[in-house]
């Protein structure tokens, strides 16, 4: 039987799969300045069409948790997905390194280590595996550890990763966050090379997305395809067949195709270097959106 997932990036490491009538959503952040607003988040009466909505926090941090998710539940079948070291108090199912839960036929999560707090996920649905890293990278700071700290982390991102690598990950989400400053890209590239994920997807880079899309270019392998989904709201299609083939869509919004149409006609009608271009207009059309409507970097 196909399978088809709608993934929606919302901000920073917040992400959501929709598979039929569920809803998975990770690591949920409006950010530091509310850059998420109106119909780019996620609002309550949108999650009421699900059968149920699985939301996963992976640790504690304020950029992978924001409280609003906890309203949820008085508008949807919500079911929360928390690492074991959470506050006391904090509500849903807790999970540590090597837990796995059912949480419906054919759909199950298994809990892996991290190198900063909390856990990774990895979702299986219908044996296609899903892996959200959380806070798991290669926290080495270069530039101004000593050699002694780097190596530490090293050794300790190698060891956490091990088990994800004996996993068959279809599509999975990974920190590029050039804070990191010199090889910010290490601990993605490693997890390239030893898990081989067929599509990654970065994330946690602080919507700088000139260095997100330049990477994105450049990682890309003959084992893994790498993505960048810069936009707030961006989406993608992903089917796989029955055969396993995966495909990877860009799907519309119906309810903005008359607004979408118009722009098109004024990118038509502009003197640009673009209008003889063979790319699709409206990648043009989102790329200007983009720029327009991108937030300032946070700090």
């Amino acid at each position: 039987m196909d399978l088809q997932l709608r993934i929606t990036h919302y901000y920073h490491s917040g992400f959501s799969v929709e598979a039929d009538d569920l809803l998975f959503v990770f690591d949920y952040w409006r950010g530091e300045k509310q850059e998420l607003h109106g119909r780019l988040q996620i609002m309550p009466e949108q999650l009421s069409k699900y059968r149920h909505v699985y939301v996963f926090i992976s640790h504690e941090h304020i950029d992978h948790l924001d409280p609003v998710v906890f309203t949820w539940k008085d508008s949807a079948s919500v079911t929360y997905i928390v690492s074991s070291d959470m506050p006391v108090g904090t509500r849903g199912k807790r999970m540590a390194p090597g837990d796995t839960l059912e949480l419906e036929p054919q759909v199950s999560v298994t809990a892996f280590d991290s190198t900063d707090l909390g856990v990774s996920f990895l979702l299986n649905i219908q044996g296609k595996k899903i892996f959200h890293a959380g806070d798991l990278n290669f926290w080495h700071w270069r530039d101004e550890s000593s050699l002694k700290e780097i190596e530490e982390a090293e050794m300790e991102f190698i060891r956490a990763v091990k088990p994800i690598s004996k996993e068959s990950v279809d599509i999975a989400f990974f920190p590029v966050d050039p804070r990191q400053g010199t090889m910010f890209e290490a601990g993605a590239n490693y997890f390239i090379l030893q898990v081989k994920p067929r599509l990654l997807i970065p994330m946690h880079y602080f919507h700088k997305t000139e260095i997100i899309l330049e990477y994105a270019r450049t990682a890309s392998s003959r084992t893994t395809e790498v993505l960048a989904m810069p936009g707030i709201g961006d989406s993608i299609l992903v089917q796989f067949d029955q055969s396993g083939f995966m495909n990877i869509s860009f799907p519309r919004d119906e309810k903005n195709d008359s607004e979408e149409m118009e722009e098109t006609l004024e990118v038509i009608s502009e003197d640009n270097p673009f209008s003889e271009s063979d790319l699709p207009l409206s990648q043009l059309v989102d790329k200007n959106d983009a720029d327009s409507d991108g937030a300032d970097p946070l700090p």
